[in-house]
């Protein structure tokens, strides 16, 4: 007999809601959030789904943000390919797939501000197009550029110099594709989130 978790039934009803309208097998998505928050309160939340185009065919990618007291949930959730292995034929698959990470461990939120003529900027318009990137260790990116030397007629190698970045997770949330509600719920979600890892 199959044991049920806490799913998505126990979300709050604005989380449901956005997860429903992104329209990316909400009640999968809702499942596997609801399993890893185990009951415990959302805070806030960020829904951000995306369609892109691989030789010819259209996938889709959902990632939910919950922030509670203790915790950053994240799920994820992707198409893949017809299972060719499957009997019957060809079937599709989803995949999805959830990350907990204690407030305690995130090293940083960053937040670019992409900003349309800036020399017209309004204050507190913040521009119609964020990114916004969360560090907690596990992935980082490694840019690396060769070594200069001071003297321009040097012909040694000295190797290279570059920088680590944590990059877990970044999403570009742009007023113009995502809508003006999806843009203020990722500033809403972000603020909530630096206050957040300020405390732990």
């Amino acid at each position: 007999m199959a044991t049920h978790l806490t799913t998505g039934e126990s979300l709050p009803r604005e989380l449901l809601s956005d997860i429903e309208r992104a329209g990316y097998y909400p009640i999968l998505v809702s499942d596997v959030l609801g399993a890893a928050l185990a009951g415990e309160p959302v805070r806030t939340h960020l829904v951000h789904q995306e369609t892109t185009l691989d030789h010819d065919a259209v996938r889709r990618h959902i990632t939910v943000l919950a922030l509670t007291d203790s915790r950053l949930v994240i799920a994820h959730a992707d198409d893949h390919g017809p299972d060719l292995s499957a009997p019957m034929g060809a079937e599709s698959v989803a995949t999805a797939t959830t990350e907990t990470v204690p407030l305690r461990l995130i090293r940083g939120v960053m937040l670019a501000h992409l900003v349309a003529a800036p020399d017209q900027y309004v204050a507190g318009s913040l521009g119609r197009d964020l990114t916004l990137t969360i560090g907690w260790g596990t992935v980082s990116r490694v840019d690396l550029i060769p070594a200069n030397c001071a003297d321009p007629s040097c012909q040694l190698d000295h190797g290279f110099e570059g920088s680590i970045t944590g990059d877990d997770i970044s999403l570009r949330i742009s007023a113009d594709a995502d809508g003006d509600q999806v843009l203020q719920q990722a500033y809403t979600f972000s603020a909530a989130l630096s206050a957040a890892v300020g405390q732990h």
